[in-house]
């Protein structure tokens, strides 16, 4: 089986790298692709360098192969590489509202996975955070209105975002002016209430997603969600609070235990002891953590609940790699793959 990664030399890449090392995918061969500046370089996997390459313009030989080059390249690309024989999981946004694609959280929906017609695509961040603390809650409870406040980490932006935040917090900390490039105002000491462009509603496309995919990845098209999402200047890891309105009603000791017992979540709960969801605990890990488990005050029956999740993980690099493990486990990858 030959996998591909393209996009190997960005942030979530070289998550992608970290992942396929401890994971349970077989395959026989990895591929780097990148820009054209990037080609040449060479990046570490078990130890051995691999040589990066230019993608082409054409199909890769590749059995599976896991794109993280942003929606144009994907856009472009992707169908190509499916004509080639490949299956390819997108992690980017240009295919996740294509009534044929599966969006997939393999704790949540992954037999969708299985109706792919070459493209699976992997979900925005914030929502496979979000997503994965919420099911078993759904399942059990039925999630009427969901609220969502976000307080995403510069990762999102990917490594230009984090760069920025690095430079621009050395720069403040010396009495020199930061220059926002990557975000629309100076990160440091700062939040900003602005992920990615103003839609007509007033929301952003940032918050938008949110509704859309929650809505499609759930199977409830009708689903009520609501998000603020909020720029802050740490490195990595998305957190969120989140309230839930349900039809059945909950406790906040039933949903502990359901979660505990949830794959992909670690709960950590124990205010009294200062234990509770953070990016300083919850960055490098694959489970995202929940805590802040409460009665609502403004719903009755329903709960209040904080998350957080590294964006780079399962907001993205570790979800992609769970998605291919989750098809060669189904027997679901043809020909050579199976090898």
């Amino acid at each position: 089986m030959r996998l591909a990664i393209v996009g190997a030399t960005g942030a979530v890449g070289h998550e992608l790298l970290s992942v396929l090392e401890r994971s349970s995918l077989k395959f026989d061969e990895l591929l780097l692709y990148a820009s054209p500046r990037s080609a040449g370089s060479t990046l570490k996997f078990k130890g051995q360098d691999l040589v990066v390459q230019a993608t082409p313009e054409g199909a890769i030989d590749a059995d599976v192969i896991l794109a993280s080059a942003g929606g144009s390249v994907s856009k472009a690309l992707a169908p190509v590489w499916v004509r080639g024989g490949a299956v390819v999981i997108d992690n980017s946004s240009a295919f996740r509202y294509d009534d044929d694609v599966p969006l997939v959280i393999p704790e949540v929906n992954g037999p969708a996975a299985l109706k792919h017609q070459g493209i699976i695509a992997n979900p925005n961040c914030t929502t496979a955070i979000a997503a994965v603390a919420i099911w078993p809650l759904h399942q059990r409870y039925g999630v009427k209105r969901m609220i969502v406040s976000t307080y995403q980490a510069t990762s999102g932006a990917g490594a230009k975002g984090m760069q920025e935040l690095e430079e621009q917090t050395h720069a403040a900390l010396h009495g020199k002016a930061a220059q926002a490039e990557v975000f629309a105002h100076p990160i440091p000491f700062n939040v900003i209430p602005h992920i990615d462009s103003f839609q007509a509603n007033g929301y952003t496309k940032e918050e938008m997603k949110v509704v859309w995919e929650t809505r499609k990845i759930f199977g409830e098209p009708q689903l009520v969600v609501s998000c603020t999402a909020v720029r802050i200047p740490t490195m990595r890891t998305h957190s969120e609070a989140i309230t839930l309105e349900f039809e059945r009603p909950a406790t906040p000791d039933e949903a502990r235990e359901l979660l505990r017992q949830a794959p992909g979540v670690e709960v950590r709960d124990d205010p009294a002891a200062n234990l509770y969801p953070m990016p300083l605990t919850a960055s490098g890990k694959y489970d995202v953590e929940v805590g802040r488990i409460r009665a609502s005050l403004a719903f009755e029956g329903g709960l209040e609940l904080f998350v957080s999740g590294d964006q780079l993980l399962k907001g993205a690099a570790l979800n992609a790699v769970q998605i291919a493990e989750y098809l060669q486990q189904q027997g679901a990858l043809s020909g050579k793959a199976l090898s």
